[in-house]
Order: C-alpha cells, then sequence, then structure tokens
C-alpha cells in the first residue's frame, strides 16, 4: 500500500486519536507548543506495521520488527522537549529505529545526524522518511555508541537505546552548552538521564524512569 493511500486510510479517526493523545501529553506535562504542534502532525502510524495502526496513537510503545520498538509518544514529546531547551542546529540522534522520532526531531531542528546499528531499520526508515519529503537528516549504518564524531560537536546528542554507562564518546561530541538525553541501565533499571556541557565540565541529572532497548556495539545486515 502506498504512503498517500495510508494516509488517507486512517482518516478522520486519525484526527480525533490525535488530538486525543496531545491532550494527554498536555495533561502528563508536555508544554512546548512546538513539540506538542509537531507530535499532532507527524503521521505516527506510518511508522509502524499497518496491523498496529490503530493502536498508533496510544501512549505506547510499539514493536517494529528486529527486536526493536517505537517509544511511547510521551517519551518521544518528553526527550524532544528537552532538546529542544537548547535551541539546536544540530542534533545527533542515536538508534533510528522506525525513524519516527526522527521526523519529529526534523521539523524542530535544521539538521539532524541519526546513526542505526541494524541495516533492515534503516533502510527502511530513510525511504519513509524520503517519501515524506524530509530532507534535513542524514542516516549511517553505525555503532551508535562510537557517535559520528566527524559531524561533531553536536548542540543536542538524543539516544534511543539504554547502555549500562553513558559512553564517553557521546560526551565528547556535545558542543559547549549542549544536552545530552540518554537512558542508562539495564533492565526496569533504567533512568532518563540529561547530560549538560559546560566547557570541560558535564551536568548530569536524573529524570523519569524508563524502558528502552539495550544499546549494542557493531552493527547488523
Amino acid at each position: 500500500m502506498s504512503i498517500d493511500t495510508r494516509l488517507l486510510g486512517i482518516g478522520m479517526t486519525s484526527q480525533r486519536t490525535r488530538e486525543r493523545l496531545i491532550t494527554r501529553l498536555r495533561e502528563k506535562g508536555i508544554a512546548d507548543p512546538r513539540v506538542l504542534e509537531v507530535m499532532r502532525e507527524v503521521p505516527r502510524h506510518l511508522f509502524v506495521d499497518e496491523a498496529l495502526a490503530t493502536r498508533a496513537y496510544e501512549d505506547i510503545s510499539l514493536p517494529i520488527g528486529n527486536a526493536q520498538t517505537i517509544s511511547a509518544p510521551f517519551t518521544v514529546a518528553r526527550m524532544t522537549e528537552i532538546v529542544a531547551q537548547v535551541q539546536p542546529r544540530k542534533v545527533l540522534e542515536v538508534g533510528t529505529g522506525s525513524g519516527y522520532q526522527t521526523a519529529v526531531l526534523a521539523r524542530l531542528v535544521p539538521e539532524v545526524y541519526s546513526v542505526e546499528r541494524i541495516a533492515p531499520l534503516l533502510e527502511r526508515a530513510r525511504r519513509l522518511l524520503a517519501e515524506l519529503k524530509v530532507r534535513n537528516v542524514r542516516f549511517r549504518l553505525a555503532d551508535g555508541t562510537l557517535g559520528w564524531a566527524e559531524h561533531g560537536p553536536f548542540d543536542a546528542i538524543l539516544a534511543a537505546a539504554a547502555p549500562a554507562e553513558i559512553p564517553d564518546s557521546l560526551r565528547q561530541q556535545l558542543a559547549d552548552g549542549g544536552v545530552l538525553v540518554i537512558p542508562v541501565g539495564q533492565g526496569r533499571q533504567q533512568r532518563l538521564i540529561t547530560v549538560r556541557r559546560r566547557g570541560q565540565e558535564f551536568e548530569r541529572a536524573e529524570l523519569d524512569p524508563v524502558t528502552f532497548v539495550p544499546m549494542l556495539t557493531g552493527t547488523r545486515r
């Protein structure tokens, strides 16, 4: 089914469920109007399997294949809102996954660099964003723990997978004044962490409990 058909097929149901989602996001504390508008506009149902499209605007994570998930909308909005606070021009995303978080960032940031270690996910996300005419994203198949040093430093780095400890390479690729948003921990012991760079100092803060897939090294074809 073409992307145009899928866009039309969800119809008015999509609009109603999107508005309910935006209401929930507001109730849970998302306040940035730019982030709320992008969450309303980006068609999340295109980033999941057609069999799951009717659940796309529920505030839940969903499987996308290859033992990976698309994050719950609140988690995407929460991380995006933190990134947006520094008004970044250039952002690194670690873990392209479905491409949904990528598409959200691309509407708010001039340059997005997205790294994914699983080739089929990367190619699917690349095709979908091209169909959606998203043109300010560069993709790379690579080990996300290494970042993308040749295009750093980045005003913000957003990671969509959880390492046991924050890779130093990601900290070092932050621009002065930049922020890293990353889940850290294993299993159910994960927390969302922010790291803000002040010169050669890094200020760390612990936020919400979260559940993400683990951040693994290497690449997979």
